[in-house]
């Protein structure tokens, strides 16, 4: 991922450039682009633009260069992001300690419901830093405490290890809900994309064995199965952030050859049974390649007997949770996740 301009000056124009008025900002996007029966967001094809000139990529020639690039480019999302308490803490675990975030608004008391969070970036890129602001305005903005967590990343830590840290975060947030100030009653597991299919996965293993469970799953334009190829996938495969070549990439990092691709916990979509699940709110973006996985899942689960609200953000691309700093259309999606959110937790007792 490599920047054709200084870092200082990106982050001043991207500051500048969302700050237009839209007709400017039109202006600097281009021409209205429909696919598909939709128009994508002026925000999101400015951000598209944007990162044409700069030369942003999620995937790079190494691994170190796109994880370099992820974290550098959510530097350049302008403040102010919410003030809300953090305090950074080691979830002990089999494979060692796993590091994690603990968010807890001002005005939220005790004891408080509780998002596990899982950040994305394809199991290969990503961190609790690069999804630092999503944390807390959904923290801040559903009125909940947010743990947000660094689960192993690949090539070094192939799978099944996201996965195995992904249950062991949320039995330590089960476990110790006193300590941590939370509703042992109400904790749900949510995640983007990457982490969104760590959010089902854990949704779905810890119904499965038995014993405790989230009470409810945030699903964000989540990656559901790595078997078949739907047809958002070959109509956006390029040029709208996440592409087919980048999915690619993430893939061959996450998966050794022998790894059976339609295990459940790569693919919850294929599992054989996802009656008895907790409710979910599922979203998608209209202008991604994982679309249409997203929307099986949803009805997958809705023939399941499973609670879900679906909503797809037809005029949005992959990865907009990241964005919301920008405003515009960033912001309002991202806000009615934080409400859906605030009201799954509600009723969840």
């Amino acid at each position: 991922m490599a920047a054709r301009l200084p870092f200082g000056v990106q982050a001043a124009t991207m500051r500048a450039v969302f700050r237009l008025p839209q007709a400017f900002k039109r202006l600097l996007a281009g021409k209205p682009i429909t696919l598909d029966g939709q128009t994508l967001a002026l925000d999101a094809q400015l951000l598209l633009r944007m990162g044409e000139l700069n030369g942003v990529s999620l995937s790079a020639p190494s691994v170190e260069q796109a994880r370099a690039g992820m974290e550098m480019n959510m530097r350049l999302m302008p403040g102010p992001s919410p003030d809300v308490p953090t305090r950074d803490l080691q979830i002990p675990s089999s494979n060692g300690p796993i590091p994690a975030r603990l968010y807890s608004p001002r005005d939220v008391p005790e004891p408080a419901p509780l998002l596990v969070f899982f950040h994305g970036g394809g199991w290969v890129i990503g961190s609790v830093e690069s999804h630092d602001h999503a944390a807390r305005f959904l923290a801040e903005q559903a009125g909940v405490r947010v743990l947000s967590v660094e689960y192993r990343l690949a090539p070094e830590h192939r799978f099944p290890a996201a996965v195995d840290d992904a249950l062991a975060a949320f039995d330590y947030a089960h476990k110790h809900a006193d300590e941590l100030g939370v509703d042992q009653a109400r904790i749900a597991v949510g995640g983007d994309s990457a982490g969104g299919n760590l959010a089902a996965v854990t949704a779905l293993e810890s119904t499965r064995r038995g014993g405790p469970a989230p009470v409810f799953q945030l699903l964000v334009y989540p990656e559901v199965d790595f078997v078949n190829r739907r047809r958002s996938r070959r109509l956006f495969a390029t040029k709208f952030l996440l592409t087919d070549a980048d999915m690619r990439w993430f893939e061959g990092h996450y998966l050794a050859p022998s790894d059976d691709r339609s295990d459940p916990r790569l693919s919850p979509l294929l599992a054989p049974d996802l009656s008895g699940l907790p409710p979910a709110y599922l979203v998608t973006a209209g202008f991604d390649p994982l679309r249409d996985n997203g929307e099986a899942y949803a009805k997958a689960l809705q023939e399941a007997g499973v609670p879900v609200s679906y909503r797809c953000h037809r005029d949005l691309i992959h990865g907009f949770i990241n964005f919301v700093p920008l405003g515009g259309r960033f912001r309002e999606a991202t806000l009615e996740i934080a409400a859906a959110l605030r009201t799954g937790l509600a009723y969840a007792r």
